[in-house]
């Protein structure tokens, strides 16, 4: 997530320096050709302005549509955020005898754990996402560190090497994480460490968890509907090709205007179509790591804070960096 106010020009442009080269050399050639050939392959602005306002519907709502799974993401995500401060406080209240604070400490520690590894489960590839190799995001040196590391580097922090050992044997560690945090809790009722009454709330909050893990899971493993995003590119291609012939219809019958004028004015207006495309498309996979994600590791990194201060640890660490105006 870019926190700073603006997107400096140049880094949008070398965001998005390939469709601008690649007009720029498409709108010429097609002027070179008419030069050197002088064919009258221009075509009237009419017909593609039509074919213009289409495209521009149909990136409008795939950007709408892609900005709502994003919105949707960081949505889930501030549940878990409030979930998860309730459930500590919950089990941090119990006052029974019976639930020694070391027990609690081991259902928070693993409650962190869940968090970690729900992050990194997000985090993994999926095929129709830009999969950016974790070691080219140069931009976030310590986001990078992160990932290259692994979730086991994180979890070690709070399991023991067996209890790590045996969750990397299975496929959804998220999920066993829960399913051992309400074992326990019904461990402790069965002993009378706490009441029903307790043990309910209690598990419906753990109940809210596994709904945000798979919603989370929702959206990571279904992707933005293929046919939308493939025909909105189609759509765009056809469109900015008959950009410059149809400028050069313009640029032809102006007495004031010259016709290499196509140039500069078509690379403009196809570099705009190609951006508003890439902003969306950019924005379908919220989980993916890239620069402009949901920053779960941020979130993630606030609600290990806050717990760890509830248990009054002395080793508390700090706030996710923003580095270079990104917040990961």
């Amino acid at each position: 997530m870019y926190v700073k106010r603006h997107y400096h020009i140049w880094s949008t442009i070398r965001w998005s320096k390939k469709p601008l080269i690649n007009a720029l050399f498409y709108s010429a050639a097609v002027i070179v050709c008419y030069e050197i050939t002088r064919i009258p392959f221009s075509l009237p602005w009419q017909p593609i302005s039509v074919i213009g306002i289409a495209v521009a519907f149909y990136l409008g709502f795939k950007n709408n549509s892609s900005y709502d799974r994003a919105w949707e993401a960081r949505k889930i995500w501030g549940a878990i955020v409030n979930d998860s401060r309730s459930i500590a406080i919950g089990i941090m209240s119990l006052s029974s005898p019976a639930v020694a604070f070391e027990w609690k400490k081991k259902f928070v520690h693993r409650h962190l754990a869940w968090i970690i590894a729900l992050k990194h489960a997000m985090r993994k590839g999926k095929t129709w996402e830009h999969n950016a190799k974790i070691e080219n995001l140069i931009f976030t040196p310590y986001f990078q560190q992160e990932g290259m590391r692994g979730p086991e580097a994180e979890l070690e922090k709070y399991l023991s090497t067996p209890e790590i050992n045996k969750l990397k044997s299975f496929t959804n560690m998220p999920f066993h994480l829960l399913k051992t945090q309400s074992l326990e809790l019904k461990k402790l009722e069965e002993s009378g460490g706490i009441t029903e009454y307790k043990h309910v709330y209690l598990q419906q909050l753990l109940s809210k968890l596994m709904d945000s893990q798979g919603m989370s899971e929702r959206i990571k493993n279904f992707p933005f509907p293929r046919q939308y995003a493939s025909t909105g590119l189609f759509i765009n291609y056809i469109f900015c090709a008959l950009i410059p012939f149809g400028l050069l219809d313009i640029f032809e019958q102006s007495t004031k205007l010259h016709y290499w004028l196509t140039v500069p004015f078509s690379t403009i207006i196809i570099w705009i179509f190609f951006l508003v495309d890439r902003i969306g498309d950019y924005s379908e996979n919220p989980f993916e790591g890239a620069y402009n994600d949901v920053p779960i590791s941020s979130i993630a990194r606030v609600i290990e804070i806050d717990l760890l201060e509830m248990l009054e640890e002395k080793e508390i660490p700090a706030p996710y960096p923003v580095e270079n105006g990104f917040l990961m």
